[in-house]
């Protein structure tokens, strides 16, 4: 009992204290108690209907209330706007009128208030007539002249000063530039004022000049400042001239370069440069302490996530370059790559000059599971990637120096010929890239051992060939062997496309030159693909349209290039065919002849041979294998006399089949000639006479 005692709650302990005071009030003597009761008895009357009784019940409990605890309550805050003296409207202007004198007692408020009126109407550019803008434009150069530096760090002012710029003449943007000058910095560094910085060195010399100079000694903060590297970068990647470059790159190599970098390039006039290489030949002892720092810098912002700069994608390329092939220094490098699980590292890096070179460098001298890694980081970025002038160097790599040809076929091709599309969006999808300067080189490199120059531009063709020195060492499988088990796997999907697409291919120069290499060099079915050229190339469709699209030079050198069956070698001189023979030639004959309303088919093969294509007829008959050439050369002889002899392709033709031109035509061309000299002596004669 005296455990249960002593756990009384403290509610418990409330009502004891209140039955003791109870208690107490009892020990009263025993008149005055009898005398408080006779005074506050009240008679129970039925007419009150136990109104007394309601009393009495009242009493007790203001009396059980007064003993009570007493619970805090927060007084309530006035609402000035609801007890009828002020509204809500009337606070909220009261509040603005606040707001508006503390703006008017800052220094130059009434010059800026006036700027950001003026602001307001040129922004509206369509609503604004010139005669207005010019006046705008003149009131507010007299407001800012001799106080820009009073409105560049306002976030609501310094859009003025970009407005001013924007209308601003040649003299008067240099003006602004001048009085910014000693402040670049520190606008760079400013959330809205580097915007400022990006208008005023675009299509200014000396504006651009004055900004990079005073970033000299200073890149290794501003790449690391969040709104400063943005602006650095993008002065470095588009504006820069190579000398300005060279200087901002030589900065990442060590503290001495930040000292003296004003009295690099510009100043002296010598010829500054951020090869390593070659700073290293001049400085070998300076090796260790130059990558060493190079390394700090770039693991820094890679560490942060910040590798989407073009000037950190140079100083990595640098520090690759100058690694020693098989160290511990390209091995820590590739991990450091590596070690970012999301890959941004690698897909910001494809998508620049040194960048691409870089990425193509890491896949040449990985390992294959350094390959395998580095392709997964490019997963759902393969199309664009084909599409993008440096990126594209990526895949070409991949095709050249992974051995793994079946991983390589799944990693790429089936985004890159967009399987996951239904047939007429994957078909439509296909079409642009094939008219697409660099999205058809992925498509069309596996067709040759060696990219034509026509395909793959200087600048990427250098790097495969590096890449190719490098994967001697590296890989192990034979390269045709590699590139005819990739060309299998992407053939078929590009045959197809020919085959139900070959109009649309045919309207462009890019679509008949695809069409000629990807028959000349796929693996697969083909047949589908020629009999739709042949039908489009003899077609009844005498539009306009069609009539232009089977005339055009492209298209006939299509025709051309089939009817050889191969590619011309220009060391032998010969057409060199390919594996197994397309014979074109053959299907293409066929349907001239079945065209023509003759039994013979004469009078269609006279039209082919006196017409745009008539160099169709000249391969048909150079060709070796054509088992019609007899009946050519026969119909070609009996009408020989229809051939037009102003035709090119006509003339040769007469000349395979034994038949020259006639003397009266030579005579004819004769005279046409001395015709022709005898109105060019007549015209001198005229220029003479006129200038006398």
């Amino acid at each position: 009992m005296s455990k249960m005692a002593g756990t009384k709650r403290t509610h418990d302990n409330t009502e004891a204290k209140a039955s003791k005071k109870a208690k107490v009030a009892s020990e009263l003597p025993k008149q005055a108690k009898s005398a408080s009761l006779e005074d506050d008895f009240v008679p129970f009357d039925d007419a009150d209907n136990g109104t007394a009784l309601a009393v009495s019940d009242g009493k007790a409990k203001k009396q059980k209330e007064k003993y009570r605890p007493q619970v805090y309550k927060a007084p309530k805050k006035p609402e000035p706007y609801l007890n009828g003296t002020t509204t809500s409207r009337e606070a909220h202007a009261k509040q603005k009128a606040l707001t508006q004198d503390r703006k008017s007692a800052k220094p130059n408020a009434d010059s800026i208030a006036r700027s950001k009126k003026i602001w307001e109407r040129l922004r509206r550019k369509s609503h604004v007539p010139k005669e207005e803008r010019d006046e705008l434009v003149k009131e507010l150069f007299e407001i800012i002249s001799g106080r820009v530096k009073d409105f560049v760090f306002k976030h609501d002012a310094v859009r003025v000063i970009q407005c001013a710029l924007k209308y601003a003449t040649p003299e008067q943007r240099r003006q602004i530039t001048r009085d910014l000058k000693g402040t670049y910095r520190e606008l760079a560094e400013s959330k809205y004022a580097k915007f400022l910085i990006a208008k005023m060195v675009v299509k200014d010399d000396e504006s651009r000049d004055a900004v990079v100079e005073e970033f000299y000694g200073h890149v290794k903060r501003l790449i690391r400042h969040p709104e400063a590297s943005w602006i650095l970068d993008d002065i470095y990647r588009g504006i820069a001239t190579k000398q300005q470059k060279a200087i901002m790159l030589r900065e990442w190599y060590g503290p001495e370069f930040a000292v003296f970098a004003k009295s690099n390039g510009t100043t002296s006039g010598e010829e500054v440069t951020a090869d390593l290489s070659e700073i290293l030949k001049q400085n070998p002892e300076k090796r260790g302490p130059f990558m060493q720092h190079l390394k700090e810098m770039t693991n820094q912002l890679v560490q942060k996530k910040t590798t989407a700069f073009t000037m950190l994608h140079d100083a990595l390329l640098q520090y690759f370059l100058n690694c020693k092939p098989g160290s511990p220094e390209v091995e820590e490098f590739l991990a450091m790559l590596r070690d970012d699980e999301e890959g941004d590292v690698y897909k910001n890096l494809a998508f620049t000059k040194s960048g691409s070179r870089l990425v193509c460098l890491a896949l040449a001298y990985g390992n294959s599971k350094d390959r395998r890694g580095i392709l997964k980081f490019f997963k759902t970025h393969i199309k664009l990637m084909a599409s993008d002038v440096y990126a594209h160097r990526v895949l070409l790599t991949a095709y050249e120096c992974i051995d793994d040809t079946v991983m390589t076929a799944k990693a790429i091709f089936p985004e890159l010929l967009s399987k996951d599309l239904d047939q007429e969006a994957r078909e439509q999808e296909l079409l642009a890239q094939v008219d697409h300067l660099t999205a058809r080189i992925p498509l069309l490199y596996l067709m040759f051992q060696d990219a034509p120059k026509w395909l793959l531009p200087d600048e990427s063709a250098a790097i495969i060939k590096e890449v190719r020195e490098i994967r001697t060492q590296t890989s192990k499988k034979d390269p045709e062997v590699r590139r005819t088990e990739l060309m299998k796997a992407i053939s078929q999907t590009l045959l197809d496309l020919i085959a139900s697409q070959t109009e649309a291919l045919a309207k462009s120069t890019f679509g008949c030159k695809y069409m000629l290499e990807t028959l000349l060099g796929a693996i697969g079915e083909k047949e589908a693909a020629l009999t739709a050229i042949a039908d489009l190339a003899t077609s009844r469709d005498e539009s306009e349209a069609m009539t232009a699209l089977l005339s055009s030079p492209p298209f006939g050198r299509l025709l051309k290039g089939l009817v050889q069956g191969g590619r011309f070698d220009a060391s032998t001189k010969t057409v060199k065919q390919v594996e197994p023979p397309l014979k074109f030639h053959e299907l293409l004959y066929e349907r001239i002849k079945n065209q023509s309303e003759d039994d013979d088919g004469a009078g269609e093969i006279v039209k082919w041979a006196t017409g745009p294509n008539s160099f169709v007829i000249v391969a048909m008959l150079e060709a070796e294998d054509f088992s019609h050439a007899d009946e050519l050369k026969a119909i070609i002889k009996k009408n020989a006399s229809s051939l037009d002899e102003d035709n090119a392709g006509a003339r040769i033709i007469l000349e395979k089949v034994g038949k020259r031109p006639a003397k009266g035509d030579d005579n004819e061309v004769k005279d046409s000639k001395e015709k022709k000299s005898g109105q060019e002596k007549k015209s001198k004669k005229d220029k003479k006479s006129k200038s006398k």
